[in-house]
């Protein structure tokens, strides 16, 4: 991370770092709730990997004071999550989000005991994009991570390089692009043989978030080649 980045006053996110503009619920945060100053420098990120650093008007307009700057992407990381109780996806993507991974997937899995589908389903992606981009401004990270639709087991283990979460499979590689976390259950025989490369976490039995968070570190643990 930039020195800059980690001392500004507060980082926020923008559709366009050439033509910046707060969201209303932006604004009020930065200059309500963190009191931010017109004096204070803050970070500007568009969420693609880059920032600028800017200061606020006292009715929130964004002024630029410097360059855009890039940050030395950590690798493309996805996790795929069956979908676990009460609060605890969102416990997840917070801390996977702070963890820098690029994509939280929440998934159906044969033994899944909690689907989301239609309504119920927007209302919690809604809420978990929200918490995302919190926890990414928080932590001040220059890339949003992605919460897609939820998806199916069967969706996500054929796309690209893709290994399942498995307390018999094999040591877990750097480079792993997408790495899936089955239900507390743990996934089917089929599923185990979907004819993707299986991988062990931990010589335990992890639960869900637990097992996500070990995944994460693993992977990101330092900077790569992406």
């Amino acid at each position: 991370m930039n020195p800059a980045l980690r001392h500004s006053a507060a980082h926020v996110f923008v559709d366009s770092l050439s033509a910046p503009v707060l969201a209303d619920a932006d604004a009020h945060h930065l200059l309500r709730v963190l009191r931010v100053r017109t004096t204070d420098v803050i970070s500007v990120s568009d969420g693609r990997g880059q920032w600028v650093p800017a200061t606020l008007d006292s009715d929130g307009q964004v002024r630029v004071t410097g360059p855009v700057a890039d940050v030395v992407p950590l690798p493309s990381v996805t996790i795929g999550v069956a979908i676990p109780k009460g609060d605890r996806p969102e416990w997840i993507v917070q801390k996977l989000t702070e963890l820098g991974v690029r994509t939280v997937a929440f998934m159906h899995c044969e033994r899944s005991v909690v689907q989301w589908e239609g309504e119920r389903a927007s209302r919690q992606l809604d809420r978990l994009r929200r918490i995302a981009r919190e926890a990414a401004m928080q932590c001040r990270s220059v890339w949003l991570p992605a919460v897609p639709d939820v998806q199916t087991f069967a969706d996500l283990v054929t796309v690209g390089d893709v290994v399942v979460a498995d307390p018999e499979g094999g040591p877990l590689r750097r480079g792993t692009g997408t790495v899936l976390i089955g239900p507390e259950g743990g996934f089917t025989d089929a599923e185990r043989a979907a004819g993707t490369a299986r991988a062990s976490v931990s010589s335990q039995i992890l639960r869900v978030e637990t097992a996500a968070i070990a995944v994460a570190a693993l992977l990101l643990s330092e900077p790569c080649d992406a």
